[in-house]
């Protein structure tokens, strides 16, 4: 298995309504992408952090991964709402 983690940080421009909104999207692509296993989006950072949203996903395999990434769905999601809110974007994948 493969886990995927994204933070980001959002433009000034993003409100707490745009999170809820990426929040509900993302989780709701739980089985509709084959391979993608569990998404969370966490939106409530402690004052201390540098991010604003941060994502944990799990995936089958790295084949998994790299079929969400390029799947429609995913694609609408970040092109449409996530990339214009998001000023920062940083990635880490492992498996586990």
């Amino acid at each position: 298995m493969v886990k995927h983690m994204i933070i980001w940080k959002l433009k000034e421009c993003a409100t707490s309504d745009c999170k809820a909104q990426i929040k509900r999207e993302l989780e709701g692509l739980v089985g509709k992408i084959d391979g993608l296993i569990e998404m969370h989006i966490h939106t409530d950072a402690l004052e201390c952090s540098s991010g604003d949203l941060a994502m944990e996903s799990l995936f089958e395999s790295v084949d998994a991964l790299e079929f969400y990434q390029k799947h429609p769905l995913h694609i609408e999601i970040a092109n449409g709402l996530v990339r214009p809110n998001a000023e920062i974007r940083l990635s880490f994948d492992f498996e586990v």
